[in-house]
């Protein structure tokens, strides 16, 4: 058979699924071989909700009464998510900086599937963050309180920001190629997490950073999950108070039509 034979795009889909499920698996082996990273991974969040909600929670109050550990909780879910863009930013750097992304693109594979399969190991990665995390929210107190369908439905607002940003972690990786430059990430990623409404409400914020607190990315979806899972401090006047849930569909939905193809078109130019 001729090498530029075209086929249908049911084999290839299927050729690209199967590849980037082979990419995936590679993944999972990795975290599997190094068990430690994995785990140190997972209990960092855990260590910031006792961290927050025992040593600090005390000093805090909620927007309309509540208890601060309910309050907290969907914060750090939303946290958990976001950290976790480190995690993809140095998997993928590493793989380019010591050749195996340029050797996985001499093979004869669907050019999808190291995309593809790292977005799919990520994602996998932060359900179970996730879920380490709803054990300890339970273990500390927390619980949703409007039923397992909203529940659901937050669940999903927080996969679809992690789905964004692996995009966001893919692109920079790509275009910077060093593992050691995730500082750079972490100088972006920590001010996007904490000048956000995860930790405390922005009213009381300054009138600047309130408003930046309030249109962050991250804001929308914490403010999304606790109005799902029926927990305190979700409410305010603002436009992105009231329409939170839309915001925290949008924001991800705008990160992935700017990221996934910056990220795409950054993997093909590699060699350039």
């Amino acid at each position: 058979m001729s090498a530029t034979t075209v086929h249908p795009w049911p084999h290839r889909l299927r050729w690209a699924v199967a590849d980037g499920a082979t990419l995936t698996g590679r993944a999972l082996a990795h975290w599997a071989r190094q068990p430690a990273q994995f785990v140190v991974g997972l209990l960092f969040p855990v260590l910031m909700v006792l961290m927050f909600g025992y040593l600090f929670g005390g000093a805090m109050s909620v927007p309309g009464g509540g208890d601060y550990r309910e309050f907290l909780l969907p914060g750090m879910f939303a946290m958990t998510v976001v950290f976790g863009i480190e995690s993809t930013y140095a998997a993928v750097a590493t793989d380019t900086a010591r050749g195996v992304t340029d050797r996985f693109r001499s093979l004869p594979m669907t050019p999808s599937a190291v995309l593809t399969g790292r977005a799919a190991a990520d994602l996998l990665n932060c359900a179970a963050g996730l879920a380490v995390m709803f054990a300890c929210g339970v273990a500390v107190g927390w619980q949703w309180r409007a039923g397992a369908p909203a529940a659901l439905a937050a669940i999903g607002l927080l996969l679809l920001l992690r789905f964004a940003l692996i995009w966001v972690g893919i692109h920079l990786a790509l275009m910077l190629r060093k593992p050691e430059s995730v500082v750079v990430l972490q100088i972006l990623v920590w001010p996007l997490g904490f000048t956000s409404n995860a930790f405390v409400s922005p009213d009381t914020m300054p009138g600047w950073l309130a408003v930046t607190a309030e249109w962050n990315p991250l804001s929308a979806t914490v403010a999304a999950c606790r109005e799902l899972f029926g927990n305190p401090g979700w409410g305010g006047e603002s436009f992105a108070a009231q329409h939170a849930v839309t915001l925290a569909v949008a924001w991800p939905l705008l990160l992935i039509a700017v990221f996934l193809p910056l990220a795409v078109r950054r993997y093909r130019r590699l060699d350039q």
